[in-house]
């Protein structure tokens, strides 16, 4: 129990239906679906696609979503790859022979196509019960009318609009001004886009008018997308992937996203007593930097669209663990693994939803940087991704850019299971630092004892390409002391990621979880 003398966040209690998201606006969205009769998945599209208006610097329509779900009787986890290609005449070698050394992030060559809404029309139809053209209703309302900035939406405007670029900054600031708290962000193009969508369906966004805007604008900008691109545009189901820390499965979405990463990293650490370390002390901090530096490299190697991905079985074997595990020296920082040559960034929402017949959906959405490629289509305003940077130009890499192909995504849902029964959804924002955050959500769980919303709030690190982040929730010793061991320590300007969860008991009761790092929060009925 936490004490409650001091500033905190109670869990959230409920047992007919639940969401837990980082905005209050689409968290109450979901559950007035859940409320009308929609299941967890309908209550999940419409949260989602509201808070691409909420949060237009992390995601919306021109991204990309990766979602599993769960069966009523919980202990089938189904998965549903929402991720986009690369425009079919792309190609490494034309940017190599141009001089790029990666795929520069804010051109249109950083453009995938954006599939979110193929998902989400695929799922209201095979998965949901209300329909999309309900789901969508809020959405439209909130697109014209508006939507107040919260602190911390205003927070990545004020370091992150200076990514808009041409329209977009028409479309997304006003007059000229970056918005603040308390101001309200309108989306009028984005409305009449999704009213066309609930009419018509996925058909509308990747045919027709919207299309052409949206091709129109990239091919002005240097793209080589075209109209066929965006009609080819579509989801795959997939099967999930599955590791075992202790007594608990982590249920992942497979390659072209890095949940593979997330265990391998928890088969490492398995091989250290963390339960007999400090929570929030060196030792820990060290070993879980440690761990994350190998698997990630494993990563950086290995994954890849499905189709191109190599060795995903090696990645996932035991005995790959405890051989990376024996590299670790618990009294010295191992020099960073070789940088990626692809992007890797933070900006992500996710959503969690159950319904009172046990369905629990897990879904993360995305436009990749920090208003993604910073290119909005010019009649509608739609923000479009640029998780092409997360190719590489290396020739003959798995994730080499490629026509037709799925970059390496950074973006993971994740569930929990527990003799055979899924007990929890949950995802962790943050981009690179994901896998990272679903180990140290697990191992709180697991080796400390935490609730779901004390594993949320604990302080976090993370090594990424030679830089030690370090939460100020965590000691001035603690930081000097890893400083000592080896590690760069520095204090990031924007705190680690986000999380949300919801926890499945036996007798009924949903437990709640959200991240005091967003804006957002915990909704039951």
């Amino acid at each position: 129990m936490r004490d409650f003398h001091l500033p905190g966040r109670s869990p959230v209690l409920a047992s007919n239906g639940m969401c837990a998201t980082s905005h209050p606006l689409a968290a109450k969205t979901a559950v007035d679906v859940l409320q009308q009769g929609g299941n967890a998945m309908d209550a999940a599209i419409a949260g989602a696609v509201l808070l691409g208006l909420c949060e237009p610097a992390m995601t919306g329509i021109g991204g990309d979503c990766f979602v599993l779900w769960s069966d009523r009787d919980r202990q089938n986890v189904r998965a549903l790859n929402g991720s986009g290609r690369a425009p079919a005449a792309l190609d490494a070698h034309d940017l190599r022979e141009a001089g790029e050394t990666t795929v520069p992030s804010f051109s249109a060559h950083a453009v995938t196509i954006p599939t979110a809404v193929a998902a989400f029309a695929h799922l209201a139809e095979t998965v949901g019960t209300l329909g999309l053209d309900r789901l969508l209703a809020p959405s439209i309302k909130y697109a014209q009318e508006g939507i107040p900035v919260a602190p911390r939406v205003a927070f990545d405007w004020e370091n992150y609009g200076h990514n808009l670029q041409g329209s977009a900054r028409e479309q997304y600031l006003i007059d000229g001004k970056l918005l603040k708290t308390g101001d309200i962000f309108r989306a009028p193009g984005q409305a009449e886009v999704l009213r066309r969508i609930a009419e018509q369906g996925a058909s509308a966004f990747y045919t027709g008018e919207i299309a052409e805007d949206m091709v129109a604008t990239l091919q002005a900008a240097g793209g080589v997308h075209t109209l066929d691109d965006f009609a080819a545009a579509a989801c795959d189901e997939t099967t999930p992937i599955f590791g075992t820390y202790k007594d608990i499965d982590i249920v992942e979405h497979p390659p072209n996203g890095q949940g593979a990463t997330a265990i391998l990293m928890l088969n490492i650490l398995a091989q250290f007593d963390l339960a007999s370390m400090a929570p929030f002390g060196t030792q820990r901090a060290h070993i879980e930097a440690e761990a994350a530096k190998l698997a990630y490299d494993a990563r950086n190697r290995f994954l890849a669209d499905a189709d191109h991905t190599t060795r995903l079985a090696h990645m996932l074997d035991m005995s790959l663990a405890k051989k990376l595990a024996a590299m670790i020296d618990p009294g010295k920082a191992m020099p960073a693994a070789a940088p990626l040559t692809e992007m890797v960034h933070k900006d992500t929402v996710y959503i969690s939803t159950v319904d009172r017949d046990g369905m629990a959906v897990s879904l993360i959405y995305s436009i990749f940087k920090d208003f993604g490629s910073g290119i909005a289509s010019d009649k509608f305003g739609i923000l479009l991704q640029n998780r092409g940077a997360g190719f590489t130009l290396e020739q003959g890499h798995p994730n080499e850019l490629k026509g037709g192909k799925r970059p390496m995504h950074t973006i993971i849902p994740a569930m929990l299971r527990k003799n055979g029964k899924v007990i929890m959804p949950f995802g962790v924002m943050g981009g690179a630092y994901q896998p990272n955050g679903h180990a140290r959500f697990v191992t709180n769980l697991t080796d400390f004892g935490m609730d779901p919303q004390a594993t949320i709030d604990a302080p976090r690190a993370f090594s990424d390409m030679g830089n030690m982040q370090v939460e100020r929730g965590y000691s001035d010793a603690v930081r000097q002391e890893l400083t000592d061991l080896g590690h760069s320590v520095s204090i990031p300007q924007t705190a680690i990621g986000g999380a949300q969860a919801i926890m499945m008991h036996d007798n009924g009761v949903l437990e709640g979880a959200s991240d005091p790092r967003k804006d957002g929060c915990a909704l039951g009925y």
